[in-house]
């Protein structure tokens, strides 16, 4: 049974409500592991370093300072997806991030390197590698940014309150 209210449908409200619901769940699983990854990532630094240099896709110097900057980048991202400020914005970035870290990790297993990928510390070279795991994981975290940057306003964010 389907009441009208003005021009909209009782079932239509119904049939919308669990969008909001969907990206606070997308929002707090991205920024929670961005959040972990990059506090994992930046209590140790050179082993972050060396992880970021074991892709073998940046020149030395550049992984380093790759791997010295991104804990940090990661930590401000999951922040900001996890107390829902600058949503939109926030997720194009952990998306842009988490594709990189999709074909990095892509890259090594095309050219037959055994790395552990350091997504949550470590990383570098190993005899077992976990890439179709790694790949999953990041595909769905990829996923949970786009839907963040469709419909960025979700239950219980910062965005919601400041600007409606």
């Amino acid at each position: 049974m389907s009441s009208e209210v003005g021009s909209v449908s009782v079932h239509d409200v119904q049939t919308r409500d669990w969008r909001p619901w969907v990206g606070l769940l997308a929002r707090l699983v991205l920024g929670v592991t961005y959040l972990v990854a990059g506090v994992d990532k930046g209590s140790n630094l050179e082993q972050t370093k060396r992880a970021t240099r074991a892709f073998q896709i940046l020149p030395y110097d550049l992984a380093n300072l790759w791997g010295t900057f991104m804990p940090f980048l990661e930590i401000v991202l999951g922040v900001l997806l996890i107390i829902g400020l600058l949503t939109r914005f926030t997720a194009v970035l952990g998306g842009l991030l988490m594709l990189a870290f999709i074909i990095g990790i892509a890259s090594v297993w095309a050219r037959g390197i055994s790395i552990e990928c350091g997504c949550f510390g470590g990383g570098g070279a190993t005899v077992t590698t976990h890439y179709p795991i790694d790949l999953l994981r990041d595909t769905g975290l990829l996923i949970c940014a786009i839907w963040l940057a469709v419909l960025p306003r979700t239950r219980a964010g910062l965005d919601g309150r400041l600007w409606g």
